[in-house]
């Protein structure tokens, strides 16, 4: 299935697919959306300096155009590609038009995710890129860090990979995850299972890092707060 239907079907099924104020019409439909995505996986090609041919096969397994636009598609392709220049604009007007169905713009970034892996790595151009699309698409930086882990990752001293908790979680949901953390590293659960003393260390020092973990969410929440007031 093309990307186009694929996206029309998830907007049908969505439980708020009712009131989602979208335009009308699956997104494939739309030409605005048509080149503003062409033009944001072309872009993206030659973020790191280096347009491949991988990175063509990529965009066109996820945003795949009915057969009778693949030429213009391409042609469209081939000649936003030249360069980054001007990927902003296109970033923006998929915001404005789709301001009021982030689950479509996020299905967008999953794609563009694709397109920048095509060739085995995501460079740092390419992150940069894919940052501040999820930037102007209106996603905040703890979004995007949940969206980038689900394609690349959570790095292993992310405090997030520690709590197991995804990034944009509620205060409340990661208050409940460090207390079931800390409840399933207590001395006194690893004593009631009969496990050996030597596991009562190890218990002490999960219950540490999650106690750092936990910390080091709140004082970077804190922070952003502090900045966005």
């Amino acid at each position: 299935m093309g990307f186009w239907n694929r996206i029309a079907a998830l907007a049908v099924r969505r439980p708020d697919a009712g009131d989602c104020d979208c335009p009308p019409g699956p997104p494939g439909a739309d030409p605005a959306f048509s080149t503003a995505v062409t033009a944001l996986g072309a872009k993206l090609a030659k973020a790191d300096g280096r347009a491949r041919v991988s990175e063509f096969d990529a965009f066109a397994e996820v945003f795949s155009p009915e057969a009778a636009s693949e030429g213009n598609v391409q042609r469209l392709y081939d000649l936003a590609r030249q360069t980054t220049h001007g990927f902003e604009g296109y970033a923006r007007q998929l915001a404005r038009r789709y301001r009021n169905c982030p689950g479509l713009l996020e299905d967008v970034l999953d794609g563009l995710f694709h397109i920048a892996r095509a060739d085995g790595a995501v460079s740092g151009e390419e992150e940069a890129y894919l940052e501040r699309v999820a930037e102007l698409f209106g996603f905040g930086p703890l979004s995007f860090r949940r969206i980038r882990a689900a394609h690349l990752g959570m790095p292993e001293d992310d405090p997030y990979a520690v709590l197991d908790a995804p990034h944009d979680a509620s205060d409340d949901v990661l208050r409940a995850v460090w207390r079931r953390r800390i409840a399933d590293a207590h001395p006194d659960r690893v004593r009631s299972l009969g496990l050996p003393e030597e596991y009562i260390d190890i218990a002490h020092a999960k219950a540490a890092a999650v106690n750092a973990a936990y910390d080091a969410i709140r004082r970077e929440r804190a922070e952003m707060a502090g900045v966005r007031g």
